[in-house]
């Protein structure tokens, strides 16, 4: 019960860093490695203003405020600089260490003894872990609530294009590099705030208590996309937090095993890819249960075939048809008239009933129906040409004929008046 309630209460405030990690991620397409320098910047700018002995509240919307600005930072390197995206967060991480550094004068400051959420409700006397439960469930409903509206608008969904395709929303007239910097001001804004709400239930702030954030993050999207499918931002926002809770399940599993502490975050990485593996090893085992269907049930199979085979039998059929040669003619050398049957009557080629050639050496190439109705059309050119040369030859030589008669009149006719003279 103890293990279920820690990751519970731990689920719900790493919960924040994620739902940050999705706008970036899912939202604009973007993997942010400002994430694991943003969440240390949020806890040691809350640690140092609690510590100064600002109201926890406050402390938490400053530290909000300026993970936005570590966004910020980051989306100006990739829309007005032109950085890749990847190269832009490493870029920010880098710088933020010494900004961290600067914040915490040291690597690692306690607030155990500091007033802080957990002490607005200490009046309460709620259980341990039960108040960071509380703490943490309040946030997520906050945020998922104003998500939910901002996402609904006309601005959440000029983000939401520009995340799609960045070329169309600008075709579009959607300023798509400012839709960009409210992105990641949003995500990092929030992962800061998750970074704050880590170390006051932790009741210290330290230089590297961000490495692998974005694989808590990564993890949790993950989990709660493949367990909660086909719903609505908000809820798939909630589903964050159902991921979280299973992450951390696995990681108590994995510490009841009495595994070495310097193997944690091996193994940490190593659920994550089996988390990200989740989706192809769903289409691998749906592939396997459909083959294993078929082997089981040849008769469906028998089916498609038969239908298959009738289908492309109507299509030879209709390909014979168009293809077929009403007068052959004279065979070229080499080329004989094919039998009854459709064999051809001796070696060489010839030309079937249905459309086929034959080779001597029994193959068949379909002969197509354009290809038959070129041949016929020019047999039909070739005899309507010979039909008016011969034509044309007759003419010339009745024509040649009638006038050897005319002058063989004109001769005679010579010939009987100098008979007179």
């Amino acid at each position: 019960m103890d293990i279920l309630l820690s990751a519970l209460s731990q689920g719900a405030i790493w919960t924040i860093m994620g739902i940050g990690v999705y706008i970036t991620f899912r939202v604009l397409n973007e993997a942010d490695l400002t994430t694991e320098s943003s969440f240390t910047l949020g806890a040691a700018t809350g640690a140092q203003l609690l510590l100064l002995g600002m109201h926890p509240l406050l402390a938490g919307l400053v530290a909000l405020l300026i993970g936005a600005a570590a966004g910020a930072v980051t989306a100006l390197l990739i829309t007005r600089v032109h950085i890749n995206s990847l190269l832009a967060g490493i870029i920010t991480m880098t710088g933020l260490y010494s900004v961290n550094l600067v914040f915490l004068g040291r690597a690692n400051i306690s607030i155990s003894s500091q007033f802080t959420l957990k002490s607005m409700i200490s009046g309460m006397h709620l259980p341990r872990n039960v108040d960071t439960l509380l703490i943490g469930m309040v946030v997520i409903a906050v945020a998922v609530a104003i998500l939910g509206v901002f996402f609904r608008t006309d601005m959440g969904q000029a983000l939401i294009a520009t995340g799609d395709n960045p070329v169309m929303a600008n075709a579009l007239g959607i300023p798509s590099a400012e839709m960009m910097m409210l992105g990641y001001m949003m995500g990092n804004g929030l992962i800061a705030l998750s970074g704050y709400l880590v170390a006051t239930d932790n009741g210290y702030a330290d230089i590297s208590m961000g490495v692998g954030s974005i694989v808590i993050g990564l993890a949790a999207i993950i989990i709660g996309e493949v367990l909660v499918k086909n719903v609505s931002l908000p809820v798939r926002l909630l589903a964050i937090f159902l991921g979280s809770v299973i992450y951390r399940l696995l990681l108590a599993l994995v510490l009841m095993l009495n595994v070495n502490t310097d193997h944690f975050k091996l193994f940490s990485a190593v659920i994550l890819g089996l988390c990200l593996s989740i989706p192809a090893l769903q289409q691998w085992f749906s592939r396997t249960q459909t083959r294993r269907a078929n082997q089981h049930h040849p008769s469906v199979r028998t089916e498609q075939t038969s239908v298959a085979v009738a289908a492309g039998a109507e299509v030879s059929s209709a390909s014979a048809n168009g293809a077929e040669v009403a007068n052959i003619g004279e065979q070229p050398a080499g080329i004989e008239a094919a039998n009854a049957d459709g064999q051809p009557a001796a070696a060489g080629i010839g030309v079937t009933s249905n459309g086929t050639r034959r080779v001597s050496d029994g193959r068949a190439v379909r002969v197509d129906a354009a290809s038959a109705d070129r041949q016929s059309s020019g047999a039909d050119a070739m005899s309507y040409n010979s039909e008016e040369t011969n034509l044309s030859s007759g003419e010339t030589a009745v024509s040649e004929k009638s006038s050897a008669a005319d002058s063989g009149e004109k001769a005679n006719s010579a010939n009987e008046k100098g008979a007179q003279r």
